[in-house]
């Protein structure tokens, strides 16, 4: 079964940092996919975070990141990260990874898997 899997959420102060990590089972995750990362508030749609091309070029979709969050990918362990810094209450959400062989997209509905999420609560 091909799926990508989410890890690393967790509960964290304001300031602090959470690296996310995006995995896959079932397919090996190089460039040949594009890999964006969603999140979703209580009560707010879905919304794009930031997407790696397969060229590794950075897609960011949320003006709110304001540089704090970086996407990386690191194929010899078929995971792709997302190191998140400065955090606020803002930035808590369930966080989503997803895998396309296409362009990035800031909707995860063009994205062929897509994983079940990971919480981040960011509190004091």
């Amino acid at each position: 079964q091909f799926e990508v899997v989410e890890s690393g959420g967790g509960s964290v102060q304001p300031g602090g940092s959470l690296r996310l990590s995006c995995a896959a089972s079932g397919f090996t995750l190089d460039n040949n996919y594009a890999i964006g990362w969603f999140r979703q508030a209580p009560g707010k749609e879905r919304e794009g975070v930031l997407c790696i091309r397969r060229n590794d070029r950075i897609v960011e979709y949320s003006g709110a990141l304001k540089g704090r969050f970086t996407i990386s990918r690191d194929n010899a362990k078929n995971t792709v990260y997302l190191q998140m810094n400065s955090l606020n209450a803002e930035d808590t959400a369930v966080y989503y990874c997803a895998a396309t062989r296409y362009g990035c997209s800031s909707l995860d509905s063009n994205y062929e898997y897509r994983g079940q999420g990971t919480q981040v609560t960011v509190s004091s």
